[in-house]
């Protein structure tokens, strides 16, 4: 099954076992969706559902994975069973937390998820159907496991892996930030020292859904220098990340390894070098 649907397939999907995930982020975000949302999804929370935000982002970044057996019961209380087709959107075209969920999703061990290309905006665009205010829905029985099953680096495993030149580590920020031009988030701008830089917009066309997979598929061979393995991806806090990540799978690639904490992380961490290019 492809990572991303388009909205003309979502459209003639069989209700049965379809749910449905509005990953939007900001400010009274709950509240819009309240308002509008394509109808029959369920609100998911980046910091509170997708995270488990600790005292100190210098151990784990801004964005922490939440304990499993807690996104389990999340699950269990949002009605998502083994069987559950899960769809997901934001509208970042899957760069918040549409691409997160759908990461934590397979490293949970889903196999049918997908984002939704383009997101809220091309929904609207594509006439699918919104609707408003809560969606009622049954709890599922709880689904438990013991670890997450996708690849995750540690900040120590990055930095060996770093040093012994066994890995190619990306970070997915905007260029201005990876050189250290300015920082709009972190405390520090810059890089982590061997890192290189693919932002994530370049995943996108023009009109922000994600390139075919064919396109995709060359654009990263080319810049990978036909070495698309072992490969640690990174962005700010470990959320934009996993829009690479799923641009990768959707290219045919296999799926790369998460550093969650990221440069949130690693800026905070005490002793560690930082590069810049200006």
């Amino acid at each position: 099954m492809s990572p991303i649907i388009y909205p003309s397939e979502f459209k003639t999907l069989p209700t049965g076992n379809l749910v449905i995930l509005d990953a939007r982020v900001g400010k009274d975000i709950y509240q819009s969706y309240l308002n509008r949302h394509i109808k029959g999804a369920k609100f998911i929370d980046l910091d509170k559902d997708l995270a488990e935000i600790g005292e100190d982002a210098a151990f784990g970044g801004r964005h922490p994975l939440p304990d499993i057996e807690k996104f389990a019961q999340k699950l269990s209380e949002m009605g998502i069973s083994e069987n559950s087709h899960i769809v997901v959107y934001d509208d970042k075209n899957g760069a918040n937390a549409a691409a997160r969920a759908w990461w934590m999703l397979k490293a949970f061990g889903f196999e049918k998820v997908q984002v939704l290309d383009g997101g809220f905006q091309n929904a609207e665009k594509q006439n699918v159907e919104f609707s408003y205010g809560e969606e009622a829905f049954e709890k599922s029985d709880l689904i438990k496991h013991e670890n997450w099953l996708l690849s995750i680096s540690t900040l120590e495993e990055l930095e060996n892996e770093l040093i012994n030149g066994n890995s190619t580590v990306i970070d997915v920020r905007d260029a201005y930030r990876y050189k250290g031009e300015s920082e709009p988030i972190d405390l520090v701008a810059g890089h982590i020292p061997g890192a290189i830089n693919i932002p994530f917009s370049e995943n996108l066309d023009e009109n922000g859904n994600f390139l075919a997979p064919e396109i995709l598929k060359e654009k990263y061979l080319k810049l990978l220098e036909g070495k698309p393995e072992n490969l640690i991806i990174h962005c700010g806090s470990g959320v934009t990340a996993c829009h690479t990540i799923l641009a990768l799978h959707h290219a045919g690639f296999g799926i790369p390894s998460l550093y969650v904490g990221s440069w949130s992380e690693w800026s905070r961490r005490e002793g560690k070098e930082i590069a810049k290019e200006i």
